[in-house]
């Protein structure tokens, strides 16, 4: 443990374990405790690391601890290996078992390279004939391999993961598997600096108080991740871990956003007729339900109550939840299916208005970065070049501020976040929008909303064949 000096007063110590799972949450020392690590990392490690090197960016995370004494410190981590290794001195140790995951890693992984080198030599041997039988018998064979190499991966990945087990405050300890029980742990679960942080703590016998990470050197290769910028715990790999590891501890749970209270007389129709209508819907309401109990209100559950004769699934494309704006519905089926045809065609024109954080280079341009899904941490989207799916958005300037930038965004297509991705990638206009809790560069205010706002649509009214133009000024 690293002893705060000074020593903070009894006043500014955590009485409550801040959840881990928002960003806003960083409680002061641990965010003192993590600009220390930062500056002793800079100092003592980051060119022996490699860090600032493309690619060789990680996270970091502290632990603020209550001795038995009373003294109060912090242990340092970070996530899976840095520079080659697991373990390093001063730093918190993996959650597994070296000795049980060796037994399965070494061999393991020997049986993983003699594939790969069955895999070479066959198909070495039908390169000179692609067009021949010969050729086909090697990709016949190719194939099986792949295949029994697969299911071998899954079954030494099971074993590996059977040498992880975490306790919590309460000393009750709990198997890896065990905890994501239906569904299969991710790869790199409990490899985090959060998880091994907290382990740490219990093995040397410290109370936990307040957690933090943050990303240090270069940025990530997805683009979603940069130096001294504070993270949130991944959700995918982290929250079934996490929860059992602050068992036993006073803990705030982790947020749910979407449920705040919204005016019932939301979302407010624009345009309406017999066969459609466009709303405006606020920041904060789910365009559709959410998987938890707690987030059924949404401009979906709304709307099937104004319009019980209404058929089909009303919206036809959505808004995050967090962006406010225009929103097509179709109120019966054959509509909604005539719409979604014009989405597909791309003969709906959109556009959106953003205060960006970050003085723009340039006055227009196009972004055509390939997105998917965070799988890790949903709902957050990364930058994939092998298996993103297109993604295409034009973007104008609009004003300049010092510090900020307001433009137009007209996306081509709809991936999920797709202009708030596209604003905050390096590789895009490296200046996220405004209150992105996802993205940003420092998560939003409690009243600080997404500055983002769907403006202006318009199509071709595929019952009357009229223009439909509906324009609705931002409300920032």
């Amino acid at each position: 443990m690293i002893p705060f000096s000074p020593a903070p007063h009894t006043d500014d110590v955590p009485t409550r374990f801040p959840t881990p799972f928002d960003r806003r949450a960083v409680h002061p020392l641990a965010r003192r405790a993590a600009l220390e690590l930062a500056d002793a990392v800079e100092s003592q490690y980051a060119s022996e690391w490699r860090l600032h090197e493309p690619g060789n960016g990680k996270m970091f995370g502290v632990l603020v601890v209550a001795a038995p004494d009373g003294t109060i410190g912090y242990l340092r981590g970070f996530s899976g290996m840095v520079n080659g290794q697991w373990e390093i001195d001063g730093w918190a140790p993996p959650t597994f078992d070296r000795v049980q995951r060796d037994r399965v890693w070494i061999d393991g992984e020997a049986e993983m390279l003699a594939f790969s080198a069955r895999r070479a030599a066959l198909l070495a041997s039908g390169s000179e004939g692609a067009n021949t039988a010969v050729a086909t018998r090697v990709d016949a064979a190719v194939r099986e391999l792949d295949a029994v190499r697969t299911q071998r991966s899954r079954i030494l990945m099971a074993q590996i993961q059977d040498s992880y087990h975490f306790a919590n405050a309460r000393g009750e300890v709990r198997a890896l598997r065990d905890l994501f029980v239906p569904a299969e742990p991710p790869a790199g679960a409990g490899d985090c600096a959060a998880p091994k942080l907290l382990a740490h703590a219990y093995r040397l016998g410290l109370t936990p108080l307040a957690l933090a990470e943050l990303w240090l050197g270069a940025p990530s290769t997805t683009g979603d991740r940069r130096a001294g910028v504070f993270y949130a715990a991944c959700r995918g790999k982290c929250l079934p871990i996490l929860t059992h590891m602050l068992g036993g501890l006073p803990a705030d749970s982790p947020p749910l956003f979407g449920s705040a209270a919204i005016d019932p007389a939301e979302p407010l129709a624009m345009y309406e007729d017999e066969h459609l209508l466009v709303v405006n819907k606020p920041s904060g309401l789910l365009t559709v339900p959410g998987r938890s109990a707690a987030l059924q209100d949404c401009v979906v559950s709304r709307l099937r109550a104004r319009y019980p004769d209404a058929t089909g699934p009303l919206v036809v494309h959505r808004l995050d939840m967090d962006t406010s704006g225009l929103l097509l519905v179709a109120k019966t089926l054959d509509v909604a299916k005539a719409l979604q045809r014009l989405f597909s065609l791309r003969e709906v024109e959109k556009h959106y208005v953003a205060w960006l954080d970050g003085e723009v280079a340039g006055e227009q341009g196009r972004i055509t970065l390939p997105l998917r899904i965070d799988v890790d941490d949903r709902p957050r989207n990364i930058h994939d070049p092998v298996f993103g799916k297109p993604a295409d958005t034009e973007w104008q300037v609009l004003v300049r501020e010092p510090g900020r930038t307001r433009v137009r965004f007209t996306p081509h297509t709809g991936r999920s976040h797709q202009l708030r991705v596209h604003a905050a990638h390096p590789l895009g206009l490296d200046a996220p929008i405004v209150g992105d809790r996802l993205y940003g560069r420092t998560p939003p205010h409690d009243d600080e909303r997404l500055l983002l706002h769907a403006e202006h649509m318009a199509f071709v009214h595929p019952v009357t064949g009229a223009p439909v133009v509906v324009q609705q000024t931002a409300p920032f």
